[in-house]
Formats: C-alpha cells, structure tokens, sequence
C-alpha cells in the first residue's frame, strides 16, 4: 500500500511540473498575459471644430476633434472659437503650455493642481472656462501684447514684430514614450521688408517643468527673439555661468491671473553664443538672438499651486542655479 501510493504521488508530481511548464512557456509566448502598457507621461494635442461653418472669421456651431496635423484656414484668428484654447496644447505631470495660433504667436501657462493629464478635458464645452480655478488648475498667466513665456517674435525698430504677416501656418502633433512635441511650420512669414520661412520645434519630457525650443529660420535674419512678460514690479533674475556658455533670465513673484498673493517663477535659459543682447522691451523681458541657422533654448513656469510646489523664490533661485550648472556641464536639460 504504501509503495502504490509512492507512486501515485510521483505521478501527480510529475504532472504538475509538466503543467507548470507548460504554464511558463505559454506565459513567455504571450498565450495567458497581455504585456502591461505604460501610461504616457506627456501629452500634446491640437483640437479643431467639425461639423460647424464659418461665418467671417468665426467657426459657428460643430464639435471638437483631435487631429494629428493642421493647417491653419485663412480667415482664422484670435477668438475665432475654431481651435480648442486657441492652439496647441502640451504637458507633464507638472506643467501645461499652450501656444496662441494665430497673430500672436505667444505662449500661455495652464497651472495644474494635480498630477494627471488633463488637457484633453480643458475647453470643452462639458468643462468649464478654463479661465476659473477647477479642480485640476486653470490658465494662469496674462500674455497682454507680450510673447507670454517663451513665445518668439522678431525685435525691429524698439518693438516685437509677432505673426501678422505669414502666407501658411501647419501644426503636427508627435507624442511618444518619452516626450511629446508641437512641430510649427511657418510660411512665408513677413517682418518689415523680409520674407521667411521658420519652423519651430516645442518639446516637453516626462520630468521637470521645462520645454525645449528649436528655431530654424530659412535665412540668418537679425533680431528673432524670445521672452517673459513683464511686470513692472516684479524684478528681473539673470544669471550666466562663469565661462559664458549659457545664462538665464527669470521673475518670480505674484504674477499671475488667480489671485493677488499667488505666486509664480518664470525663465528662460539660452546659449550665450546665440545671443546678441538681453533687454527691457515694452511688454517683455526680452533675449535678442544672433542671425544664425538654428536657435535652442528652453523656457519653465513654476507656480507655488502645483503638487510639491515651489513656494519661494530662495527655492526657484536654487532650482534655476542647478539647472544652470548641468547645461555647463552637459549642454542639454
């Protein structure tokens, strides 16, 4: 008796390694598990009304949709209700921009008080004026005339030339594991009596606040230029690094739509080789850039609101001081 049951034990022991086996081989061939996919990290999108008309140079009625590239129609402009918050949004867990597409041409801030993607949400008809605190945040930076944060223009003649004049405006989206981008293809943009191509590359990655910009002007044209709007009572932060390879200029302090005390910290970073000159303009605190083949700088808006904020300007200072030792050090954020 006990033998047989010797052997009818092996046998089931037997069995339920070849089971098992089997189990792993059909789990490493994929037959029992589906591979878990990663959440995105960033996000950007462009959205635009169908199903509506136009009615001189406003979209009437339709409903929004995602498309992965746009050309700007002729008739569009600020306000025209077309595009979903008026151009291309991006974001991380942190931060969220948006570009205004038409004239302007200038960058907005969306201030996010949790650490999800939310843009898809934001300027639906469902959720609200993205203007009024949500749960999630809302816009918070008040561009007026200026280049908002980062936006980009052309200094002639003591003021910024923006996107009055372009023949063609085209928009493509590209959202990958490890960042997501707004590619801008200007055509025919006319400042004065130049004509030019310029696209523009906006990058945002899974980590920290900052956005990349990349500036291919068709021609070396003087006085392409970025900036940060200004407040008159907000003094302006700047730095380089000691052997003059980059620099930033910033602000901090209450400079934002939500309430009189609320605080926020704005920079941007650049390569001092690319730059002719930093100065006070009418509406910006402006970063004058040589006539040359390609421009790369990088701009961040911090606001004390965000999950883990930074609450003062010791600790904005501090950031921007590390982020400028380690574009010394390695060239790149």
């Amino acid at each position: 008796m006990n033998l047989y049951r010797y052997i009818i034990l092996g046998t089931f022991a037997t069995i339920s390694l070849i089971s098992c086996g089997e189990s792993k081989k059909d789990q490493q061939e994929g037959l029992q598990y589906e591979k878990e996919v990663p959440k995105p990290q960033t996000y950007a999108e462009i959205s635009v009304k169908e199903g509506g008309q136009w009615v001189e140079n406003t979209y009437k009625d339709g409903s929004f949709i995602n498309v992965p590239k746009l050309e700007v129609p002729e008739n569009h402009t600020d306000h025209s209700g077309y595009i979903r918050y008026e151009g291309p949004g991006w974001e991380n867990s942190q931060v969220g921009y948006r570009l205004y597409l038409d004239w302007r041409n200038a960058i907005d801030v969306f201030g996010k008080k949790v650490d999800t993607l939310v843009l898809a949400n934001v300027g639906q008809p469902y959720s609200g004026s993205y203007h009024d605190e949500a749960g999630w945040g809302l816009d918070i930076l008040k561009a007026g005339k200026s280049l908002g944060l980062g936006g980009f223009g052309r200094y002639i003649n003591d003021s910024v030339v923006h996107f009055r004049e372009v023949d063609n405006t085209l928009v493509k989206i590209n959202n990958s594991n490890s960042s997501s981008a707004v590619k801008i293809e200007y055509t025919g943009w006319t400042t004065r009596d130049e004509t030019i191509d310029l696209s523009a590359i906006l990058s945002i990655y899974p980590e920290d606040r900052f956005t990349k910009v990349e500036l291919s002007p068709s021609v070396k044209i003087s006085g392409l230029s970025t900036g940060i709007v200004k407040f008159e009572d907000i003094p302006l932060i700047q730095k380089e690094t000691q052997d003059g390879s980059w620099g930033y200029i910033a602000t901090y302090g209450n400079q934002t739509l939500v309430k009189d005390d609320d605080k926020l910290g704005m920079a941007i970073f650049y390569k001092i080789s690319e730059v002719e000159k930093t100065f006070k303009g009418p509406h910006d605190h402006l970063v004058i850039f040589n006539p040359i083949e390609s421009i790369t700088y990088y701009f961040l808006a911090a606001w004390e609101q965000e999950i883990n904020g930074i609450t003062s300007k010791e600790e904005f200072v501090k950031d921007l001081n590390t982020k400028l030792q380690k574009l010394d050090k390695e060239g790149e954020l």
